[in-house]
């Protein structure tokens, strides 16, 4: 059985999104988190080792942080089609993007919420407009991250984008509108946010 620590109206929805798609069997433990409102804290039950989400638990294997959870589940359930297999085309970039949401897109977005100036060759990551310039510069060129097929990379990268811009923070455009459009108009999506709407 797959154990997902989940909070409602969190980062592990994204998680929740890709259980749906896989469609295995999973049971969720819903844990409270420290939100950013000041409200919550850390659940003793929860096996991050930061108290955050999402964390999973797979025949005894504790797995943490959404760029590590997607490929161990696209990995491990390689039947549902979610990502290009080890060894197949595709693959490096699949990864790339995977490191992509949490690596240079978060923080850099963030970052400008928060108006830090970007340091250029002292960040990680780029900054903010550049970050939304490649991805309208791909999603205009392809229907989604990896081509013409829906990956587990449009799950993580895709519904990012989708929050983001919901909450004013990225700016929206014609291309990232349409693709949000596409990834966010799948059963496996409104069926997770039907179970977060429940809780």
């Amino acid at each position: 059985m797959i154990t997902l620590y989940h909070a409602p109206q969190s980062r592990s929805g994204s998680i929740v999104w890709l259980l749906e798609e896989l469609g295995v069997p999973y049971e969720t433990k819903t844990v409270t988190i420290k939100r950013a409102d000041g409200t919550g804290g850390r659940d003793p039950a929860n096996p991050h080792p930061h108290g955050k989400v999402p964390a999973l638990v797979h025949d005894g294997e504790t797995v943490f942080e959404i760029a590590a959870i997607i490929p161990y589940l696209t990995d491990a359930f390689p039947d549902a089609g979610l990502a290009p297999r080890v060894g197949e085309p595709g693959r490096g970039e699949y990864l790339s993007w995977l490191a992509y949401r949490p690596g240079v897109l978060e923080p850099a977005i963030l970052m400008r919420r928060l108006n830090v100036p970007h340091v250029q060759g002292a960040m990680g990551w780029a900054p903010a407009e550049e970050v939304e310039a490649l991805l309208n510069r791909v999603l205009g060129e392809r229907k989604y991250l990896l081509g013409d097929a829906f990956s587990a990379a449009d799950i993580s990268v895709g519904g990012t984008v989708n929050f983001l811009m919901t909450m004013k923070m990225m700016n929206e455009t014609p291309v990232l509108k349409a693709y949000t459009a596409r990834v966010t108009d799948r059963p496996a999506y409104r069926r997770m946010m039907e179970r977060d709407a429940k809780k």
